[in-house]
């Protein structure tokens, strides 16, 4: 399974991620989901999410979470953006791409990568108010 992580203070640009897209003739399936910051966290309104990352152990958890990815489903690509620093609310903060064979399989593997993710990815969030 090809891999692809970027972590950037960087604005996603859906756009020209597309357009770098690559896949075999045998893939009937493109997963591409966008996290965007909402203009409330909670109960209170925000500004902005401030994202905070510790690099290292971050790339290490997420190649491990792709490589447990690889074991469970057919698979031919992931790709992931998550940005960090202030991102301003409507902006994504998070792209993830996944290809594979059928609609199912691609759709668990980018369910299956968000959530694990959340769990186990060291990136912090800290909702800016207004």
């Amino acid at each position: 399974m090809k891999t692809e992580l970027t972590i950037t203070t960087d604005p996603i640009d859906e756009p020209a991620l597309a357009k770098r897209r690559a896949m075999g003739d045998g893939m009937g399936a493109v997963v591409c989901f966008l996290g965007v910051v909402r203009g409330s966290e909670g109960d209170k309104t925000i500004t902005a999410i401030e994202y905070e990352a510790f690099e290292p152990m971050a790339r290490h958890q997420f190649g491990l979470l792709f490589d447990a990815l690889g074991q469970r489903l057919p698979v031919e690509s992931v790709r992931l953006v998550h940005r960090i620093g202030v991102v301003p609310v409507n902006e994504p903060s998070l792209w993830v791409e996944v290809i594979a064979p059928h609609r199912a399989e691609a759709f668990d593997a980018c369910q299956f990568l968000i959530d694990g993710m959340k769990q186990k990815v060291p990136i912090w969030k800290k909702p800016l108010p207004v």
